[in-house]
């Protein structure tokens, strides 16, 4: 088994769309509409075959609550320790937040983390 997809809420899905084909090289999908449940979607994969499905509802406008349990955060493997400090610098220039600078971790990554255009914690990884 393998990880098949993660799926996020958004007021904005074209702009996260745009993010992360931008920043992490995702191949976006065409926009699935259904206009009966007012709902639409992309899906943004990436080269290991994992997806992000970008979604949208007119009934889903804000999160239950500032702090829940459940996802915390995802990660994109980098190739080296310089990717993940070329990616950093790169979002930071074009006014990403940098939540969390390269650093090693105690279990051994070598990681940043930035939060994405609606403030999903995203951490740019990389282990030897």
């Amino acid at each position: 088994m393998r990880l098949h997809h993660l799926a996020l809420w958004s007021r904005r899905i074209e702009l996260l769309r745009d993010f992360y084909t931008t920043y992490f090289d995702g191949r976006a999908g065409e926009k699935y509409e259904n206009p009966a449940k007012g709902f639409e979607s992309y899906f943004v994969t990436f080269a290991d075959g994992v997806s992000l499905e970008l979604m949208r509802r007119t009934d889903v406008t804000a999160p239950d609550a500032a702090q829940h349990l459940g996802l915390a955060h995802f990660a994109f493997g980098c190739e080296s320790r310089a990717e993940v400090d070329r990616l950093t610098e790169r979002l930071r220039a074009d006014g990403h937040p940098v939540l969390s600078e390269p650093r090693i971790t105690g279990d051994g990554y070598y990681e940043s983390a930035v939060g994405d255009p609606d403030g999903n914690l995203v951490e740019l990884v990389y282990k030897a």
